[in-house]
């Protein structure tokens, strides 16, 4: 693979982790960062990149392949869109835009522009989900039934977004990953306890054509702090857990038998727990890496934005429903 030159705009503290590993598995010549505090940490932790507060120093330089946009997220499909329209493939950061009207947009102009779009659903990388598609994929679970995630924590309470669009888009990508096809039906309730107009806690349905069904409970106002993910299918149940240390997945060998008797009655059978060896790769590592790879030409760089768009597409048609309905 051909050295890559990045530019990386925003430098908080998940900017930070982008910028150590785009640090090391490319070339990363430009941090861009309007805050001074941030943007002198970044100048003292990479004493060999560029910092600027200015995005045009990035954008106007010619040996700049590729931006990483790592700022708020009311400011990634504006910032996108410049570095795309510069000729630079786009790392933005999840949701890659607040719209469905503006990821399609950036999506259009990446591929006009022939650039790699690349949303950051950093738990797509993760080895555990990979595991979790295999599962599904192969059939070992069989039939899948529904899925419903679980992701709670107390705190971090943010301003700019919700639980839907901050926490939500974790799930939701995997969901749309796994199942392969977007929802028909869609509707989420929630409340502002702490900011108003600020859904602190989200509880989401999701319907699909194929019939399968998928549930979200999203809070940052919650006493457990909870990453799980749980497939149910008609042979087997398999159960994703990011707050475990070695069990990142577990298979259940559950499943509902047919009826017995005269009063349709059924039985279950629950066998054997297991759970596989995953990986201890670092998710964002892997997510990088994919980044880079797809500006090498490895792999469906126009699957992988259309996917990002999706997303923000289902996040939209989520947070409509959310809003309260004007009566007349």
């Amino acid at each position: 693979m051909e050295a890559v030159t990045l530019a990386q705009v925003g430098f908080g503290p998940w900017g930070a982790n982008l910028a150590r590993n785009f640090n090391e598995l490319a070339q990363l010549k430009w941090i861009c960062e309007l805050d001074e505090g941030r943007l002198e940490h970044a100048a003292s932790r990479f004493p060999a990149v560029r910092a600027t507060a200015f995005l045009d120093d990035t954008l106007q330089d010619d040996e700049v392949d590729a931006v990483v946009i790592a700022t708020a997220a009311p400011t990634h499909a504006d910032l996108a869109a410049r570095a795309l329209t510069a000729g630079k493939h786009v790392f933005v950061e999840k949701p890659m835009a607040m719209s469905s009207a503006e990821a399609e947009r950036l999506a259009a102009l990446a591929d006009e522009q022939r650039r790699v779009l690349m949303p950051g659903h950093l738990l797509l990388y993760h080895p555990g989900v990979e595991e979790l598609a295999r599962l599904v994929r192969s059939g070992e679970l069989g039939d899948v039934l529904y899925v419903y995630g679980n992701r709670q924590n107390l705190g971090t309470i943010r301003r700019d977004e919700n639980a839907l669009w901050s926490l939500g888009v974790h799930d939701l990508s995997i969901i749309l990953y796994l199942l392969e096809e977007e929802p028909s039906e869609v509707w989420a309730r929630g409340d502002s306890f702490l900011k108003e107009g600020v859904e602190d806690v989200v509880f989401c349905y999701l319907s699909f054509p194929s019939g399968r069904l998928a549930h979200m409970h999203l809070s940052w106002l919650d006493p457990h702090k909870m990453r799980r993910l749980t497939v149910v299918g008609s042979q087997r149940m398999a159960v994703f857990d990011d707050m475990e240390l070695e069990r990142k997945v577990t298979v259940y060998d559950k499943a509902a038998e047919q009826p017995l008797g005269t009063y349709g009655e059924w039985r279950t059978r629950a066998g054997a727990i297991h759970s596989p060896l995953i990986p201890a790769d670092e998710p964002l590592r892997l997510e990088c890496l994919r980044f880079l790879q797809l500006i090498g030409g490895r792999g469906d760089a126009q699957r992988t934005a259309q996917n990002g768009v999706a997303v923000v597409r289902c996040l939209e048609a989520l947070q409509r429903s959310l809003e309260p309905q004007l009566t007349p």
